[in-house]
């Protein structure tokens, strides 16, 4: 599995402004996901959103676990300023 098309896939089911993905070998994954998506939806609801998307990797194999970090654009652009 190529992070690249994993990063496309993200950007396109959740219309996301800024993706960013990393991995510690070769199924476990780190993600930061800046998606307007995210307004007004419980952090809860953000991660389901995501693992739609990621559902048939993990199911799979090809991706054990991922870390996740998903903010709204305006929480993205203030995360310096306050703790989110």
């Amino acid at each position: 599995m190529e992070i690249q098309e994993v990063e496309a896939s993200l950007r396109a089911n959740l219309q996301a402004h800024f993706v960013q993905l990393t991995t510690r070998d070769t199924v476990h994954f780190e993600a930061v996901i800046v998606s307007d998506d995210f307004m007004e939806v419980s952090r809860v609801k953000r991660q389901q959103r995501v693992y739609e998307t990621l559902g048939p990797l993990i199911a799979s194999g090809e991706m054990h676990a991922i870390a996740l970090k998903l903010y709204t654009r305006s929480e993205w652009e203030n995360k310096d300023q306050k703790n989110v």
